[in-house]
């Protein structure tokens, strides 16, 4: 298998969130022929989702995903205004013409212990948003993270209880695949051969470190950990996925301290290696 040039690469914006600007995300990916973006909605906000489509589209950037729908589970029911706000993402993507809308299902209520309540409320947001979404005709893509999040950020973690919900659900749903949440699980190659090419709508790349200081903002850079990248890689591909591979790095402690030109060079080299 071939290293990934940069016109197989796409930047997710939290790989820089702590020095870029989306406009200058979009500025720094055509500077280092990066493909692809990946925007935050709080950048894509902060720039303004038309001139952020305009800017994309005239610096010929692939948008590889939306980030992010979902918290579903919130308020501990289902919320009509987390429904309205995951219109209003689906729109943005729509706008941006993303690849996918990627979803953030969402936890435990304040001072809930009810897992299998906020799974149903997961399904019944999905389902919402999904009906709204196929008239949009964006695709969303469930995100599952890994279990040392199903408390707060998302109760969906693992591909098969991922591709459980897609089964339930129907067409224009399936799967982001991040690497730093499924590389451990045992049943993962199963899963992405279970996906196949319609359901594997994003993949995530980065890396996980030993040890790790912080579970949320000390991922790393790819091949600093020890994550078999290309591995992973070939499965997904070798499933039919054809689409960008997305680096999306939180990194208070090192790279969101370095120069980003810098960050998206050794971004580049990194993903040549894997």
């Amino acid at each position: 298998m071939t290293g990934l040039g940069p016109e197989r690469l796409s930047l997710n914006t939290a790989t820089v969130r702590a020095q870029w600007t989306l406009a200058q995300c979009v500025d720094g990916c055509a500077r280092h022929a990066i493909a692809g973006i990946a925007p935050w909605r709080d950048k894509l906000h902060e720039m303004g989702v038309t001139v952020a489509a305009r800017a994309i589209r005239d610096a010929g950037l692939q948008v590889s995903g939306l980030c992010r729908g979902g918290w579903f589970t919130q308020s501990g029911r289902l919320d009509q205004t987390v429904i309205d706000d995951n219109r209003r993402a689906v729109d943005e993507a729509a706008e941006l013409g993303a690849a996918c809308l990627v979803m953030v299902v969402g936890g435990l209520a304040d001072a809930s212990r009810d897992l299998p309540g906020a799974r149903a409320l997961v399904e019944d947001g999905l389902a919402a948003t999904l009906d709204y979404a196929r008239t949009q005709g964006v695709r969303v893509a469930i995100e599952p993270l890994h279990p040392m999040y199903a408390a707060d950020r998302a109760c969906v973690n693992t591909m098969r209880h991922a591709l459980d919900l897609c089964d339930r659900l129907g067409d224009g749903i399936g799967c982001a695949v991040d690497v730093y949440h499924v590389w451990w699980d045992p049943e993962l190659e199963a899963q992405i051969l279970r996906a196949g090419a319609a359901r594997l709508m994003a993949f995530h790349i980065c890396d996980w470190l030993v040890p790790t200081r912080d579970l949320l903002v000390d991922r790393g850079m790819m091949g600093d950990g020890i994550i078999d990248i290309a591995r992973l890689r070939g499965l997904v591909e070798a499933q039919g996925f054809t689409g960008l591979n997305e680096v999306e790095i939180f990194s208070e402690a090192n790279w969101w301290k370095a120069d980003p030109d810098e960050v998206l060079k050794t971004m580049i080299r990194r993903a040549a290696a894997c």
